[in-house]
């Protein structure tokens, strides 16, 4: 999912927005694509920490684990 649409109601006081209030299934969806970002910055931040790392190629860990 790329986008969401959202139609928040606001509810005010002396005037200023104070609350935006959403119907559940965009609630829902909000908080799965939420989730789905927190993953994947997750996922960019672990690729930077091994980034350095030394690595093997396929080939490599085949014949190391005898399984050509």
């Amino acid at each position: 999912m790329t986008t969401i649409e959202l139609h928040p109601e606001f509810l005010t006081k002396d005037g200023r927005r104070e609350f935006a209030v959403l119907r559940y299934e965009e609630f829902v969806l909000l908080e799965e694509w939420l989730q789905d970002m927190s993953d994947l910055l997750e996922i960019r931040d672990g690729r930077k920490e091994i980034r350095d790392e030394p690595n093997i190629t396929l080939e490599d860990m085949e014949k190391e684990f005898g399984l050509n």
